[in-house]
């Protein structure tokens, strides 16, 4: 089998309000991850396969003002800011499929998945008056069940959701002259949203 799951998602503010404490923020920003994939059956209803990933994400602020009343005496502007990171990724993963009908046209599916994940970030504070760079590695243990519809005797559309999982994250943060400033290193069960793609067999 080989498959792609790919999205671009944008983002947008102007001048707008956030529950009276936020107002006038002009933001934007912009999401859009690849994902290719190819894998073998090496018996019936059995695969293991690879897939990789690509991952953009930046935004900047442009303007923003805080206001916590006149009661707390606590209020002005927030600075310019701009965010920008790339990541990739390589994993493993191994599908079980069960089918639900005679002609093979439905089925279900579990899928196991360990996933590495290296990328860089970039914060731009204050108008390029303070920069840090951070770089993430991640690695993950992910189980993934799902369906699978085939549309046309080769093509197949699947939608999976990701019930949980074990992840390990470190991140090391680096000023504008390259010097390490900090260190951080987290480890956590998570959940995660659906995520649909075709599948070519």
């Amino acid at each position: 089998i080989m498959g792609l799951t790919a999205s671009y998602g944008t983002m947008s503010s102007d001048d707008t309000d956030i529950m009276l404490i936020l107002d006038g923020i002009d933001a934007d920003g912009t999401v859009a991850t690849v994902k290719p994939f190819i894998g073998y059956f090496y018996r019936d209803n059995n695969c293991l396969g690879v897939r990789f990933g690509y991952r953009h994400m930046d935004g900047n602020l442009d303007a923003a003002r805080y206001d916590l009343g006149e009661s707390n005496d606590v209020s002005g502007d927030i600075p310019y800011m701009d965010f920008t990171s790339n990541s990739y990724s390589f994993g493993i993963f191994h599908r079980s499929y069960a089918g639900l009908d005679n002609r093979g046209r439905f089925g279900l599916f579990a899928e196991f998945e360990f996933q590495i994940t290296n990328g860089s970030s970039n914060f731009v504070f204050d108008d390029l008056q303070k920069r840090t760079f951070c770089n993430n590695t991640q690695l993950k243990l992910a189980f993934n069940p799902g369906a699978a519809i085939y549309i046309f005797p080769n093509v197949c559309g699947t939608i999976s959701f990701g019930l949980g999982g074990i992840q390990y994250n470190t991140v090391t943060q680096k000023d504008a002259s390259g010097e390490t400033i900090g260190t951080r290193t987290v480890s956590y069960t998570h959940l995660r949203a659906h995520e649909t793609c075709a599948d070519l067999v």
